[in-house]
């Protein structure tokens, strides 16, 4: 599905920028189709994603640039969730608008759910690389397996990818990622890990970016990346922990255009000259010309040729091959030199 792409596979995930609102949800498919994105991803967790411990201290709330209180984080879990009935809601509408659709599922459970979706393709988090139940579980649908690779070593990577092998499946397109929510800095992106784990392991690479803005999703479609995922929202202040760190329409609109044209771009690593370029190449270059009136027999030196345009002529790397040689007749000045001139 993905190795033999030749254009980046552009997901946009919604992820929670739904905000438990199938309304907008909706109106979120029909911007990613508008826009050109290929897929739309969701995700399937619920309260049991998290312990006791985290509803507690109430992680993650702060990552909301407005630093709520005014809810707590199982609050919020419960009012962002989506239940099997709503994600087959939204599977029938992104039919209905022929584009892609697909949900992270974050339990054995969602996973054979997901199977009954009809998906292309199951999503798995950075967060279940080292999860071997989850793996396992999506290892057995037969689908094909984008993995996430955020916080995680080498080895981690190497692992899930054996244990996934192990249970059966060799489908997998692994994404570049990096763990933040957005990184602090350019510098910690590396994205030349794309083709680092594309040699390392032999499977097609992709890219899950969480920066901000659009240059670094571009940056990697330019390095190969086989698929693309940036979080997708309608407006970057809506309550919500991803609105800040999303693309809007218009940012998402701008990479699936610089995606078809870097595709096509790319091209070949074989060197060829196009018709084009070849029916327009002696109009650029340049030939010998003579920059004096000359008589016949005169004897060919440096001082009596220049380099100019059009190619029609003698290519100025030959001079060296007929300097001294005499001319038959007389020439005069900026006479584009041929062999039929010369004795």
């Amino acid at each position: 599905m993905f190795k033999n792409r030749k254009k980046a596979y552009v997901i946009a995930e919604v992820g929670s920028n739904h905000n438990g609102d199938l309304k907008i949800a909706k109106k979120l498919i029909d911007k990613a189709k508008e826009c050109g994105a290929d897929a739309v991803k969701f995700q399937s967790w619920n309260t049991e994603l998290f312990s006791k411990k985290v509803y507690i201290d109430n992680y993650f709330l702060g990552d909301d640039y407005r630093n709520r209180k005014d809810y707590s984080l199982k609050e919020i879990v419960k009012k962002f969730s989506l239940n099997k009935k709503q994600l087959l809601n939204l599977k029938g509408y992104c039919k209905k608008n022929k584009i892609q659709f697909c949900t992270t599922p974050f339990s054995e459970k969602q996973v054979s759910d997901i199977k009954e979706f009809k998906v292309p393709f199951i999503k798995i988090a950075s967060m279940d690389i080292t999860n071997p139940r989850i793996l396992k579980e999506a290892a057995k649908t037969g689908l094909y397996i984008i993995l996430s690779t955020g916080f995680s070593s080498l080895f981690e990577i190497s692992r899930a990818i054996e244990y996934l092998l192990k249970h059966g499946n060799n489908k997998i397109c692994l994404l570049h990622c990096i763990g933040l929510y957005p990184p602090p800095s350019d510098t910690l992106i590396n994205l030349n890990n794309i083709k680092m784990l594309e040699t390392a392991f032999g499977l097609p690479v992709g890219y899950s970016d969480h920066t901000t803005g659009t240059e670094i999703s571009i940056a990697a479609i330019s390095l190969g990346a086989k698929v693309i995922e940036k979080h997708f929202t309608l407006d970057k202040k809506m309550f919500g922990w991803d609105h800040h760190m999303s693309i809007t329409p218009k940012e998402l609109k701008d990479i699936c255009h610089a995606r078809d044209r870097i595709s096509d771009a790319l091209g070949s690593i074989k060197r060829t000259l196009s018709k084009q370029e070849l029916s327009r190449r002696k109009e650029y270059r340049r030939s010998i010309i003579i920059k004096k009136d000359l008589k016949k027999g005169t004897v060919l030196k440096d001082k009596d040729v220049d380099f100019r345009r059009p190619g029609t002529g003698i290519e100025p790397f030959d001079w060296d091959q007929i300097k001294g040689r005499k001319i038959n007749k007389d020439i005069y000045e900026e006479h584009i030199l041929t062999y039929k001139d010369l004795y």
